[in-house]
């Protein structure tokens, strides 16, 4: 999956850009940060448990 693609569903699901890191992007919805890595294509199942992690599913 593409990087950007992965930035337009974090978005979507309310989630926020804090800070570029150097080989992470840090993402907050305000009570949670995830750690996206900064590659233009991201492995499908990391694109997926990112995802997975920002709706908050166990």
């Amino acid at each position: 999956m593409k990087r950007r693609e992965l930035e337009k569903i974090l978005q979507k699901l309310g989630w926020k850009l804090v800070r570029h890191g150097h080989k992470h992007d840090i993402w907050t919805n305000d009570e949670r940060e995830i750690a996206v890595p900064r590659h233009k294509e991201i492995n499908e199942y990391t694109a997926k448990a990112i995802i997975k992690e920002a709706k908050g599913v166990s």
